[in-house]
């Protein structure tokens, strides 16, 4: 297993947990129920499932920032996200937060902005931020793996040093353009382009579907070049002809800020596109890293379900018994956590790879295809089990439903993941 980067120790559980959030975790702790000053609300009881002790395979730090994060979110999004989800608006004020705990790019160097952690504990803390919502993980997983890790990866060490530290703070925010409205699936035949302006290239095209985009202040975007090569390159917002209109009426992260991003004529600066990668090998490589994040996430969005299902079913009582106490209930609910406990075991592998360096997309592919498929399954098994109380926001299982609709279709679809699959165990091209 990599070893942690040092980071400088503001407390003793580590330097990535920051004072603030060593006093969220010392409330919840003590169960003192502070609330940051928000009204009065139902409190978020949920403790974790572990059915085969998967803890034991966590090294301290891990549990550590999990725990951390864990009651991060009991203590600033579940008090709140209801309210933020029924209005179909974005909490941007936990942007600084989310920066706060290390949720953007743990797995990064400190140097760079990001946390100094490996990637089982980037895993567990996405998994605890979707345990919250599939909107505020993705909010960290864009930030982190889709903005932070290709400058970290691809941009010139002037440009690491000027964008990345803002960016791991939360002082700035990202997004990534690359999904085109008339090409998703197939990001080769995107029509963005840049031209050769002397110092600078022009930049004209259109990007759809972008996860903070309206709120960004830059965008690491993917352009061809009169080579039909594809190139990335960073795009600030303030820039002349940059513009990112926000998409509304969503029935689903409704949470989360999502738009366009729209380019008439932006002069990017040559220093700003990326060296020395070209073609598709660039945003597949950003992708990997954050369909890894999102098949640890759903792990949470999972264990959410399945949590509030098992309590409602003991305390609901029909014919004179609990829920629990029927053979169709104790059905549902063994099966959800067979299920959790198989995609559990799948991303701790999943993430041992990936500390050595050995996770291949296709890896990647199949986890976030299946445990985001598995924890869909098991919101609408959850939903079943609440009866008609599943389809209210007393509890959170229409919202985690509505989310995974999305997350089973970004990053790569359900379909596209698994012909990515098929190629790989058959080594025939499907695609084309």
């Amino acid at each position: 297993m990599a070893k942690m980067q040092e980071k400088p120790a503001i407390w003793p559980f580590g330097g990535y947990i920051s004072a603030f959030l060593f006093a969220a975790y010392l409330c919840a702790s003590l169960k003192t129920g502070c609330m940051t000053g928000q009204k009065s609300v139902k409190t978020d009881q949920y403790q974790g499932h572990d059915y085969y002790l998967m803890d034991e395979l966590l090294s301290q730090d891990h549990l550590m920032a999990r725990d951390a994060v864990r009651d991060w979110v009991k203590q600033e999004v579940s008090p709140i996200i209801e309210d933020y989800s029924n209005r179909a608006a974005c909490p941007t004020h936990l942007f600084k937060g989310l920066a706060e705990i290390g949720a953007y790019g743990p797995s990064l160097p400190v140097e760079y902005g990001g946390g100094g952690m490996d990637e089982i504990a980037y895993g567990v803390i996405m998994q605890e931020l979707e345990r919250g919502d599939s909107g505020i993980r993705s909010m960290a997983s864009v930030q982190g793996s889709l903005v932070m890790y290709p400058i970290f990866r691809y941009a010139s060490e002037e440009l690491k040093k000027k964008y990345l530290p803002k960016l791991g703070s939360g002082e700035m925010i990202g997004c990534f353009g690359l999904t085109e409205p008339d090409h998703g699936s197939n990001p080769g035949g995107m029509v963005t382009k840049i031209v050769d302006d002397g110092d600078a290239y022009i930049l004209n095209g259109a990007k759809m579907w972008i996860t903070n985009s309206p709120v960004a202040d830059l965008a690491v975007v993917w352009a061809k070049d009169e080579e039909g090569k594809i190139r990335g390159m960073i795009v600030e917002s303030g820039w002349k002809g940059f513009s990112a209109p926000e998409i509304h009426g969503k029935w689903s992260l409704r949470a989360s800020i999502t738009g366009e991003l729209v380019f008439e004529d932006v002069r990017v600066p040559k220093s700003h596109v990326f060296p020395d990668v070209k073609g598709l090998k660039g945003p597949l490589s950003c992708l990997s890293k954050a369909r890894y994040g999102i098949a640890w996430g759903a792990v949470g969005a999972a264990l959410d379900c399945y949590d509030s299902a098992l309590r409602y079913s003991k305390e609901r009582e029909q014919f004179g018994r609990p829920l629990a106490g029927f053979q169709l209930t104790q059905k549902k609910l063994a099966e959800m956590i067979t299920e959790i406990t198989k995609a559990q075991l799948l991303v701790w592998r999943l993430g041992s790879l990936a500390n050595e360096g050995r996770a291949t997309p296709a890896q990647i592919s199949m986890a976030k295809r299946n445990n985001v498929f598995m924890a869909l399954e098991i919101a609408r098994e959850a939903r079943q089990i609440h009866g008609g109380m599943g389809i209210t926001n007393e509890y959170p299982i229409m919202r985690h439903m509505m989310n995974l609709e999305t997350v089973l279709t970004y990053e790569g679809t359900h379909d596209i993941h698994l012909l990515i699959t098929g190629q790989d165990v058959t080594g025939l091209n499907a695609f084309s």
